[in-house]
């Protein structure tokens, strides 16, 4: 497969700290040659993330090389639902999904990248927990609570990964189509089902890479929390025994 175009889909809520300097960001993120296409699914947001969208369409139109779509959602609806959106919408080889708080890091990419273009892969997951990159030290519970929920996913969908929570993930542009219309969680619980859903698919190869990570606190923004992670454990059941 010739990769030509690679989509960034950014899930935004109440970001209006950020999404501008996140859009900056990957404008001069290195995508190995590949035309970017930019998707802003803004998820009903209450503060002025609107308007910085609307600065950063103004930025992205002056670049030859990316295009942008944005859109925005009369009511907040969760991050599952917003990906649903992205990932409809989307027309690039490769998907890549970019939260607008800058958790993740745009200089990832080239690593991201690597295993569709050496490895033949459908879907890479960037892993928090196998990386050499810079990771900022927070919560120990919460890093306890995703080792629990990696394990159990692993075990129901027979995967030996080191993060499924992670929010860095990639996907091959035509099997994530393909998936997207089935989508169903509408928050957090995206991470579990898209998890098992891509478990279940024939022959489907799946890489980890090493990520940066730049997690917040509560008081940066963060907006996960130990009632997400006990809800998951509900949707990793749901989704990898009653798909």
């Amino acid at each position: 497969m010739k990769i030509k175009k690679l989509t960034i889909i950014i899930p935004a809520y109440n970001e209006e700290k950020y999404i501008l300097h996140t859009i900056k960001k990957i404008l001069k993120a290195e995508s190995l040659g590949m035309q970017k296409e930019i998707i802003i699914i803004d998820d009903g947001s209450t503060d002025d993330t609107p308007e910085r969208i609307k600065d950063a369409v103004l930025l992205v139109s002056k670049k030859k090389d990316v295009s942008i779509i944005s859109r925005l959602k009369a009511k907040n609806e969760g991050k599952g639902a917003a990906m649903k959106d992205g990932f409809i919408l989307s027309t690039g080889d490769i998907v890549l999904v970019q939260d607008a708080d800058m958790e993740y890091s745009p200089e990832d990419y080239p690593t991201l990248l690597f295993p569709f273009i050496h490895n033949d892969a459908d879907v890479v997951f960037g892993s928090r927990f196998i990386s050499d990159r810079p990771h900022r030290v927070l919560y120990f519970w919460h890093s306890i609570m995703n080792q629990f929920l990696t394990m159990f996913s692993n075990m129901l969908s027979n995967l030996n990964l080191t993060d499924m929570e992670t929010g860095s993930k990639v996907f091959k542009g035509d099997l994530i189509r393909t998936i997207a219309p089935r989508l169903s969680a509408k928050r957090f619980g995206f991470e579990p089902e898209i998890t098992a859903r891509i478990a279940k698919i024939p022959q489907v190869k799946i890489y980890e890479v090493g990520v940066s990570y730049a997690g917040r606190t509560y008081q940066e923004g963060k907006k996960i929390g130990w009632i997400d992670g006990v809800k998951a454990i509900g949707e990793i059941v749901r989704y990898n025994l009653f798909p």
